[in-house]
């Protein structure tokens, strides 16, 4: 996997060699956000910018808090379900942590219950087809 570095010029982390061309057939969840589409890949959310790719992170504030909501219930998955590297849910990295993208919401994992992080723009990706 690519090492994320600092870009002097541009005071932005970039993904070193990625050779996957993100867009709209290219068979990862963009992410709608300040006006611009991002794509998880590999619980990184990239963004396509001149001849490279950003490594951006969704803020933490009014339309996704980072807040503890004991008493989200959410109907979309048990409540013994565990949220982690092999759990089906898309790793988004949100503020100072990384949550995981449950039907159009984010979720941190918080001890025995689950935050509501927001909402997002979320839409998975087509892959193109094969010829």
């Amino acid at each position: 996997m690519a090492k994320a570095k600092k870009d002097q010029k541009k005071d932005h982390k970039t993904h070193d060699k990625h050779a996957h061309e993100h867009g709209k057939e290219c068979g990862h969840t963009s992410i709608e956000h300040e006006g611009h589409r991002d794509y998880l890949h590999d619980g990184h959310l990239h963004h396509v910018h001149e001849n490279h790719v950003d490594e951006h992170v969704l803020a933490a504030g009014k339309a996704n808090p980072a807040d503890c909501t004991p008493d989200h219930d959410c109907d979309v998955h048990d409540d013994q379900h565990a949220h982690g590297e092999k759990c089906g849910h898309e790793k988004v990295p949100h503020g100072d942590h990384t949550d995981y993208l449950v039907d159009g919401h984010l979720h941190q994992p918080h001890g025995k219950h689950c935050d509501d992080h927001g909402k997002v723009k979320a839409s998975k990706g087509k892959t193109k087809a094969k010829k």
